[in-house]
């Protein structure tokens, strides 16, 4: 009995050391940038990333979550993305660009808290980001 335990215990690791760990959700984790949806503060779609201007109320979100993270989806152009880099580093928010090839999101910005926070909505309806440019 111990030794079919300890067999499986180190099949188990040498399967995570090739593998890795077990990703959580991976679906969701494709959908939003590499982030669970539970953690999400708020989200912009890749047409909203790309507007000339940027969502302004992302500032004021991230004064209330100091501690969240800056996710940008690596297929949009730099261009796009650099305008939320510098109110990021604005406000020391640290940021990653996701470049995920086997993902087909139409998520272009996540802003996201390292715990859950579980916020029921976290995307901006078209009007809404309009009125905030």
């Amino acid at each position: 009995m111990e030794g079919s335990k300890m067999g499986k215990n180190i099949d188990d690791y040498i399967d995570r050391g090739l593998k890795g760990t077990p990703e959580t959700k991976p679906s969701e984790r494709r959908e939003y940038l590499s982030q669970l949806r539970e953690r999400i503060i708020l989200a912009l779609t890749n047409g909203q990333v790309i507007q000339k201007k940027p969502y302004k109320p992302i500032s004021d979100l991230m004064k209330m979550y100091p501690s969240s993270k800056l996710y940008l989806d690596g297929d949009l152009d730099y261009m796009h993305l650099s305008k939320y880099i510098r109110i990021a580093n604005e406000n020391n928010i640290p940021f990653t660009i996701v470049d995920d090839k086997a993902s087909t999101t139409n998520i272009g910005l996540v802003l996201a808290n390292p715990t859950a926070i579980d916020k029921d909505d976290i995307f901006v309806s078209k009007e809404d980001f309009q009125r905030h440019l």
